[in-house]
């Protein structure tokens, strides 16, 4: 059974909620490693710099095995810890949770407080694009260009229906395509390639590596 990697997000995502007369602003950004986190989050400071709170939590690690979590001046485990696991149940990584706090003059409590945490990243994460992580293995195949066309259609039905991915297309001598794949799934890619073409494509199998993949949109709102 191959291994299962933690999801992570295509692009930046803001989202904001009012919970008794107190604002919270929630930017939630994807992010390469902890030295990319801490500058998103310097980032948010800068650009929120007369909030009260900029309360953060970030997983990263192609095993989400990296993580740290600040309250920033609320009450110890109320801010950080519940934005952080929130992120540990959506099983991401690679991605930075910054909530933003503008003081309403009401305190909320400690449960308050947690679940407002909570709910703010848990909403921005609704409107964010998931990216699944796989570790799939490149397979080319080099096509004469009058039958690139007939290929490219065949290809990206292909993918479609066997958890792969297909690269941009390069062009030269001959236009090659590349395909991200599943190691249980090339030999059906072998052989499906070999039908289409009466056995004239060979495709090459290269190296395995953790490749993203769209997996889902937010509705429209």
């Amino acid at each position: 059974m191959s291994r299962r990697y933690p999801s992570t997000i295509a692009a930046t995502v803001e989202h904001e909620i009012v919970i008794t007369k107190s604002r919270f602003v929630t930017t939630v950004v994807p992010v390469s490693d902890p030295d990319a986190a801490d500058q998103a989050i310097a980032e948010v400071r800068k650009r929120f710099w007369d909030a009260r709170h900029n309360c953060t939590a970030m997983v990263t690690g192609v095993l989400g095995d990296q993580a740290r979590s600040s309250d920033d001046g609320e009450p110890s485990g109320t801010a950080g810890v519940p934005m952080l696991e929130v992120l540990r149940r959506r099983e991401l990584t690679d991605v930075v949770a910054v909530v933003t706090r503008y003081f309403g003059g009401v305190k909320l409590g400690a449960g308050g407080l947690v679940r407002a945490y909570s709910t703010s990243v848990s909403e921005a994460l609704d409107r964010a694009e998931t990216v699944r992580r796989e570790a799939l293995t490149s397979v080319t195949v080099d096509v004469q260009h009058a039958d690139a066309g007939r290929v490219d259609n065949v290809l990206r039905d292909w993918v479609r229906h066997h958890g792969a991915t297909l690269a941009e297309t390069r062009y030269g001598t001959a236009a090659t395509f590349e395909l991200w794949v599943p190691a249980p799934a090339i030999p059906t890619l072998v052989a499906d390639l070999a039908a289409t073409s009466a056995g004239t494509l060979a495709p090459v199998v290269g190296a395995e590596r953790i490749v993203d993949v769209p997996v889902s949109r937010p509705a429209s709102r």
